[in-house]
C-alpha cells in the first residue's frame, strides 16, 4: 500500500510577511512545497492531501495543484476556525483555526492508509522522504505506533533570527519526550541557545530535533479527535490557545499509547522562516541542482 503525504499549507507566515507557502524559489518557478511532492513522489508516495484555507484555494491550486495533474493523486481539506464539534460554541473574538493537531484531523474523511505530515514551507530533502516512505510502507494499518524523522539541530537554524524546534528525547531510537523550545539560534561564540523562564540554556549541535515530519496510520485520527474535544474542554476559552500535534503525540508516548521510532538524517533543512532567508533557500536548491538531484524546470 503507498502511503499518503499530508500537508499543512493553511499557515499565515506572519513573521516571513507574505504568503510563503506559494512564493517561488526554484528557477522555473517552484515553491518550497513543489519540491517535496517531488521528493515524495520518488520515494513511492501515492497521494497527497494539502490542508489549506478556503480563501488561498484558488491560488494555491493555480500555483500547485495544476502542475500535479496526472503526476498523483490530490486532494484538498480546509482548516478553519469554525471546525470544532458541535456542542462547543466559537470564540468571539478568536480569529486562527486551532494549531497542528485541528489541522492534521481535517485530512480524516480522504485518508484511509499509512501517511506522513509535513509542514509546506519546510525543504525536507530527499532522504527525509525516502526513510519515512520504507517505514510507512511496512507498517500495520492498525497500530497505534507512529514515526518521526528526527533532524539535527545544527541543520535546521536559521542565520536571520531565532527559531521554534520541537527538542527530542531519544533513547535506542525511540522518542521518549518532546518539548517544544522557542528562540533557538547559534550565538556569536558558535554556541547554540535559547531562553526559557528567563534563563539562558544551551542546545548541544547534534541534539535531535522535530521538524513536524511524522508518520501514523489512520488510528491516529482517533486519539486527535478525543484529544481535541480534551483540549475545547480545557482552553477552548483562550484567543491564541492552539492544539499541537507533537503534544498530542508526547501526551500518547507518555500514557504507553503510541511507540515513536525515531529516523535520523543528515539533511539539511531549508526554510523560509524570515523574508531573509529565501535567497539562502534559492541558493542552496540551485546548488542540489547543480548535483544533479533535480532538474532546472521540476515538472516539465
Amino acid at each position: 500500500m503507498k502511503p499518503t503525504l499530508v500537508i499543512m499549507a493553511a499557515g499565515i507566515g506572519s513573521r516571513y510577511g507574505g504568503l510563503k507557502q506559494i512564493d517561488p524559489v526554484g528557477p522555473s518557478g517552484e515553491i518550497v512545497l513543489d519540491y517535496s511532492v517531488y521528493d515524495a513522489i520518488q520515494a513511492g508516495f501515492g497521494k497527497v492531501v494539502f490542508i489549506i484555507r478556503p480563501d488561498i484555494e484558488d491560488a494555491f491550486k493555480e500555483v500547485i495543484g495544476t502542475k500535479l495533474d496526472g503526476r498523483i493523486q490530490v486532494e484538498y481539506v480546509f482548516q478553519t476556525l469554525e471546525k470544532i464539534p458541535e456542542k462547543f460554541p466559537r470564540v468571539g473574538n478568536r480569529t486562527k483555526p486551532w494549531g497542528t493537531g485541528q489541522a492534521v484531523l481535517m485530512a480524516k474523511p480522504v485518508v484511509n492508509e499509512p501517511f506522513a505530515v509535513i509542514n509546506a514551507d519546510d525543504f525536507y530533502g530527499r532522504e527525509s522522504f525516502n526513510v519515512i516512505a520504507k517505514q510507512l510502507m511496512f507498517m500495520d494499518i492498525n497500530s497505534t505506533d507512529c514515526c518521526m524523522v528526527g533532524f539535527y539541530i545544527k541543520n535546521t537554524l536559521s542565520p536571520h533570527g531565532g527559531v521554534a524546534r520541537g527538542v527530542c528525547d531519544v533513547q535506542d531510537g525511540k522518542l521518549n519526550h518532546i518539548v517544544e523550545r522557542f528562540n533557538i539560534e547559534r550565538k556569536e561564540d558558535g554556541i547554540i541557545r535559547y531562553e526559557e523562564n528567563g534563563l539562558i540554556k544551551q542546545i548541544d549541535d547534534d541534539a535531535m530535533v522535530s521538524m513536524n515530519t511524522w508518520g501514523f496510520t489512520p488510528r491516529l485520527f482517533d486519539f486527535l479527535e478525543r484529544g481535541f474535544v480534551d483540549f475545547l474542554t480545557l482552553r477552548g476559552t483562550e484567543l491564541k490557545s492552539e492544539y499541537l500535534l507533537p503534544e498530542l503525540i508526547d501526551g500518547m508516548i507518555q500514557r504507553g499509547e503510541t511507540v515513536a521510532t525515531v529516523l535520523p538524517t543528515n539533511e539539511k533543512w531549508m526554510g523560509v522562516t524570515y523574508a531573509e532567508d529565501k535567497p539562502q533557500v534559492m541558493s542552496g536548491i540551485r546548488a542540489l541542482i547543480d548535483t544533479g538531484l533535480y532538474p532546472a524546470n521540476l515538472w516539465e
